[in-house]
Parts: structure tokens; C-alpha cells; sequence
């Protein structure tokens, strides 16, 4: 999968379900102009289509790879054919979509509440959730757009996040340094999402 990729384009039918594996991907939504801000990520954790799990085809919303990677993919019809065929799958897939449901609505009280500090550093977390190594395939620009922020007040924030010693950052790639660190300065804006997962899911994704 390569950054950018679509997966689910908004108002159009599902045809595929992906299941990342290494890559990470972006839940978008319109904010009028056609600017996109990001509501939730998708790891190693979950998948894409959602919609179809929840009884619909289609979402409002986009899809999109922004890390590249592997990821398992699946024709729509036949996921619907195995929920319908294994109730069981539909109950633990329905598990995720909750968890994804609580990051989005997390998501929204960070981008009302929180600095972009704080958001910033919630995001690197997510991020690094997510990833099989410390080291975060991401530019300046591309972080941004997922907050709906100037480049400019990115590159101030990460600069100040280097000098403290939390991340390294070269060109198009962020390396988390001290994850205690950018944990303290996300505060009470990362976590709640993560502990769902761990509840409902039993599963911890840095831990294995």
C-alpha cells in the first residue's frame, strides 16, 4: 500500500475491506472547501470498512493510506458473506467498531480542547500504536493536513518537541525518543480509545 492510497472513497460503495498490517491509514472527514481533518487511524489493529460491519455500504468519509506498508485486502461482498454466515466474527468485528466510534469522538474533544501540543503528541502516540519500530514515516506537511493546522505551527511544535529530547526528526520521518515524555505532554487527550481497545479486545498492539 503506498501513501495516499484510497481505500474508501466518501458517498461511494465499499468494494473492498482492508486489514492493515504494517501500513497505517487515515479516517477523513469533509470540512467544507473539499479540506479533509482527520477523525480516527487504522493499524495492525483494525480495518477499513467499518460501514459494512455497522449495515451499510458507504461512508461520508475517505479512507486513505498516509504510512506505507502491507495490508490483507478482502472483496466487500465476501466480507458480507461471512458475517452473515459467522456471527461470531460480526460480534468481534462490532468490538472494534465501538473502539473506533470512541477514537473518533476522542478525536473531536482533542481537536475543541487540546493544544496542538497536546494534539500533536496524542497523534505521535497514535502513531507509534501503530508502527512495528520507533521510527514514523511522516512529513511536516502530511502532519498538518491530518490536523488542519499550518505547516508552520508544526515545524515551531516539532522543533520544540526535538530540543526536549522526546523525538529525532530527519527529513520525512519522526523518531519517538521518549514515549513517557510525549505521553506527559498528551495528557488526559490520549488513552481513553486505547483502554477500550485493551478492554474489549484483550489485545495490546505495542505489546504484541
Amino acid at each position: 500500500m503506498k501513501a495516499r492510497q484510497v481505500m474508501e472513497a466518501p458517498g461511494k460503495v465499499v468494494d473492498y475491506v482492508y486489514f492493515p498490517e504494517t501500513c497505517v491509514a487515515s479516517a477523513l472527514a469533509l470540512t467544507g472547501q473539499d479540506q479533509r481533518i482527520e477523525i480516527a487511524l487504522v493499524g495492525c489493529e483494525g480495518m477499513s470498512g467499518t460501514t459494512l460491519v455497522l449495515g451499510d455500504d458507504r461512508s461520508p468519509h475517505s479512507v486513505y493510506v498516509q504510512i506505507p506498508g502491507e495490508a490483507l485486502r478482502m472483496e466487500g461482498k465476501v466480507f458480507l458473506k461471512l458475517l452473515n454466515d459467522k456471527p461470531e466474527l460480526r460480534c468481534y468485528l462490532l468490538k472494534f467498531a465501538q473502539v473506533f466510534m470512541v477514537q473518533a469522538a476522542q478525536t473531536a474533544v482533542a481537536n475543541g480542547k487540546a493544544k496542538l501540543t497536546e494534539r500533536m503528541a496524542r497523534w505521535i502516540l497514535m502513531a507509534h500504536d501503530r508502527t512495528v519500530s520507533d521510527d514514523v514515516p511522516l512529513t511536516h506537511e502530511f502532519l498538518a493536513l491530518m490536523l488542519g493546522v499550518r505547516r508552520a505551527s508544526v515545524t515551531v511544535a516539532m522543533n520544540d518537541f526535538e530540543k526536549a529530547g522526546l523525538v529525532a526528526v530527519r527529513r520525512g520521518e519522526i523518531t519517538v525518543v521518549n514515549r513517557k515524555g510525549i505521553e506527559k505532554v498528551a495528557g488526559s487527550f490520549y488513552g481513553v480509545p486505547e483502554a477500550e481497545y485493551r478492554r474489549l479486545i484483550h489485545y495490546d498492539t505495542r505489546a504484541g
